[in-house]
């Protein structure tokens, strides 16, 4: 179908204005144009496509039944116009100003934080607010352009881009296993010392499963808790006890040898979910070119497989 020549965005532009105030002076002060513009414009528009669109009186304009037919698609039109001006823009427009993050203290500490530096020098226009803390927030009344979160991404009102999984890994230091012996099943954790960390949720479960079978959770003996995992996993390489931890906060441990990983044929958790780490931003049609460039950075950085799942 070819359209009419006559339509272009500039007259479904002075149609939605003009639905939207119900007046041709009204609309013609805001552009700074003349109401008998507007008005010969709505009036071409109404030739091509062969219905009225607006009741006039001396006193009033009212959308006819066309009217409010067409004004759904004139406003489709315009905000996907808008869409892809604002895209073609970004392309050539260099990131600039604030980017506010928000992210898991710990995870914040060892994976973000370090490169921060390498983010500004690439793009230095660009300034970053990053807050910490492993509580709730909700983006839009705390004002966080862009979330950093771990667990099973189910919030269907943000927007994810999934950097990969997170795994655990009961593990303890060669001097406690010389002392204490090797544990070679989840049972025998009970006659262990065991550091375990606990939230605001309480304290964390340990759970394990092999192949062929489902999760089962084991009741371990804490020797210490704490809600700072960062104080669990020195006493852990100090020969203190048995940590159960996510790969990011101890897999540099792990590949130097400072920790040695236990129970290698069962698969170790604190959740029977699968975790995801993710940057989550609230759902926008497209995001700002800003968080955009900081997601594609850390895609970049994290690679694939994440580069603190060491093999």
């Amino acid at each position: 179908m070819k359209l009419p020549s006559s339509i272009d965005i500039r007259s479904l532009y002075f149609f939605v204005n003009v639905y939207e105030a119900r007046n041709y002076t009204v609309v013609a002060r805001k552009e700074d144009v003349s109401a008998s513009m507007i008005s010969r414009t709505i009036s071409h528009l109404e030739d091509a496509l062969g219905h009225q669109l607006f009741y006039r009186s001396t006193r009033a304009i009212a959308p006819t039944e066309a009217g409010h037919v067409f004004y759904e698609y004139a406003n489709n039109i315009l905000g996907q116009y808008t869409q892809a001006h604002e895209v073609l823009r970004d392309k050539q427009n260099e990131p600039h100003g604030l980017v506010r993050i928000n992210a898991p203290v710990f995870f914040g500490q060892r994976h973000i934080a370090p490169w921060i530096g390498a983010l500004l020098r690439k793009y230095p226009k660009l300034r970053i607010e990053l807050s910490q803390t492993d509580n709730f927030i909700d983006p839009l009344q705390d004002g966080a352009d862009l979330l950093f979160r771990i667990g099973s991404m189910s919030d269907s009102t943000m927007h994810a881009r999934v950097f990969g999984h997170q795994y655990y890994h009961l593990a303890a230091s060669a001097a406690y296993l010389d002392r204490y012996g090797t544990p070679q099943t989840p049972a025998e954790l009970a006659g262990h010392q065991c550091l375990i960390y606990k939230g605001e949720q309480g304290a964390n479960r340990w759970f394990f499963k092999q192949e062929s079978e489902g999760w089962q959770q084991y009741q371990v003996p804490a020797l210490i808790t704490s809600n700072n995992a960062e104080s669990l996993l020195t006493a852990a390489l100090d020969d203190v006890g048995i940590v159960l931890f996510p790969d990011w906060l101890i897999g540099e441990h792990l590949y130097h040898g400072r920790l040695i990983k236990l129970l290698t044929n069962y698969a170790p958790a604190i959740s029977t979910k699968r975790q995801q780490i993710a940057a989550i931003y609230p759902h926008t049609r497209y995001p700002p070119l800003n968080v955009r460039v900081v997601i594609d950075y850390f895609v970049q950085v994290y690679g694939a497989p994440l580069y603190w799942q060491y093999k």
